[in-house]
């Protein structure tokens, strides 16, 4: 850069040229010098949660008589700006960095201190003033477990309801089309589509459950911990202001750890959210592949329903498309578990007093949240909410399964019920003829027996 393109900052070891327009210090740009790794900086989610601790920090440092009132103001206005995205730009360091996340401790205090001094007209330090009471080892710990609740309660767990919604709206609509049901692939005992769907909606809602139970965890936090989890510099209750005052910024009923020293060398409660989001994306992996089956052929496979059709679906076929949706859902699902896999060893890697895999344990925990919340919507209104139902399809097979004469079996027994499955499929006739010319059964009573619908009742407590 030329002359006029840079400024000079300086640090406690030495100077540095920062460029001219960035908000954003010395410390800051060691670290983009320092960390050319991946051109991928921390998720907006973890940048808006460490501005809101600052936002509270300075509150309560006020409160506490120890930050002038009219610097503390600004340090909440700057830090507002900051959570609201107005600043983003100003945030560049590399998500692969020092690991306690102190490069992106200072980038908050740099900033939020340059803002604010220009606000107040006066000198805001980034350590002094921004950054009292607080340490990079409590502050970003703090941060990652405020942007993971923030994500969870306002993207992820509405999106989840959402889809368990729509997949109810058709389980009503649908439960009226009786089809073969499949074990291991192969031909089974009937059920209704109604049926199947209830089964997904079972999953959805229980990993909204799941999310719950494991967000009082999530939402303790660390901060009064400072350096090492004894709270020096610290003033003596600060940990549970801080918490009542994040609270009251967001409506998240967020409380302070009962121990910091557990609160800043593990990962235990984001290692635990980060496996309830994997069991999330199972479940979605689970039905995304059952549409791609449902939906496949449609000649030479099951073509029991048809997808919304959204894009051309070859370069060389044409008229082929493809199941899109499900497909683009199990990549985010396949994601995700990757994603916890990195969450895992993030937090195996607590040294002593300190985890230091947090930037990359937070970030890979957001990006769950973000691409479940995202997928599920996708889902829910591009795939389950406009499928069709071929009932031609559906009825076709159902009529030929010889494994209908499972209902048989407590009239004429096991081995009789087998020989009969296995003329009618060699022989290619309905199961009712075989089943009148090997039993001495009438046919009303045969009927009876082997009706589709009659077999599909239970499974479901309503």
């Amino acid at each position: 850069m030329s002359n006029e393109q840079v400024r000079i900052e300086r640090d406690s070891m030495g100077e540095l040229e920062v460029p001219a327009d960035a908000l954003y210090g010395a410390q800051t740009q060691r670290a983009v010098n320092n960390f050319p790794i991946s051109g991928r900086p921390l998720p907006f989610a973890i940048i808006r949660a460490v501005a809101l601790v600052k936002q509270a920090c300075a509150q309560v440092n006020t409160e506490l008589d120890l930050l002038d009132p009219d610097i503390a103001a600004a340090i909440r206005d700057a830090a507002a700006r900051v959570a609201n995205g107005e600043l983003t730009d100003h945030f560049p360091v590399d998500v692969f960095q020092t690991g306690s996340g102190t490069s992106t401790n200072m980038n908050a205090n740099e900033v939020i201190a340059r803002v604010a001094g220009q606000s107040a007209g006066q000198t805001v330090h980034p350590n002094d003033h921004v950054n009292m009471g607080q340490s990079s080892n409590d502050v970003f710990p703090t941060a990652l477990h405020v942007g993971a609740c923030l994500e969870i309660h306002e993207r992820l767990l509405p999106a989840l309801e959402h889809l368990a919604e729509t997949i109810d709206a058709r389980v009503e609509e649908l439960d009226a089309f009786v089809k073969t049901g499949r074990t291991h692939l192969m031909d089974a005992m009937p059920v209704t589509v109604g049926q199947e769907l209830a089964g997904w909606s079972a999953q959805v809602r229980m990993g909204i459950e799941r999310l719950q139970s494991s967000l009082p965890r999530l939402q303790a936090l660390t901060q009064g911990g400072t350096a090492v989890g004894t709270g020096i510099n610290a003033p003596e209750g600060f940990g549970p202001r801080v918490a009542t005052e994040l609270r009251t910024l967001t409506g998240i009923a967020f409380n302070s750890k009962a121990n910091y020293f557990e609160g800043q060398s593990t990962l235990d409660a984001a290692v635990e959210m980060s496996g309830q989001l994997n069991a999330v994306a199972t479940s979605l992996m689970k039905i995304s592949n059952d549409l791609r089956w449902m939906n496949s052929g449609p000649l030479a496979g099951l073509g029991e329903i048809a997808l919304p059709a959204l894009q051309p679906g070859s370069s060389i076929m044409p008229g082929k498309v493809n199941p899109v949706i499900p497909e683009a859902v199990a990549m985010t699902c396949a994601q995700v578990t990757g994603n916890h896999s990195t969450v895992t060893v993030a937090g195996q890697s607590g040294n002593f007093q300190l985890n230091v895999m947090l930037p990359v344990a937070a970030t890979n925990l957001v990006e769950s949240i973000v691409l479940l919340a995202n997928a599920s919507r996708v889902l829910a209104d591009k795939a389950i909410a406009g499928f069709q139902v071929s009932e031609a399809r559906l009825s076709e097979p159902l009529a030929r399964n010889p494994i209908l004469v499972t209902a048989l079996n407590a009239v004429i027994g096991y081995e009789t019920g087998a020989k009969i499955a296995k003329r009618a499929y060699a022989e290619g006739r309905p199961l009712i003829e075989v089943a009148r010319e090997m039993t001495d059964l009438p046919e009303v009573q045969l009927r009876e027996l082997l009706d589709p619908a009659r077999l599909t009742r239970g499974g479901i407590v309503r």
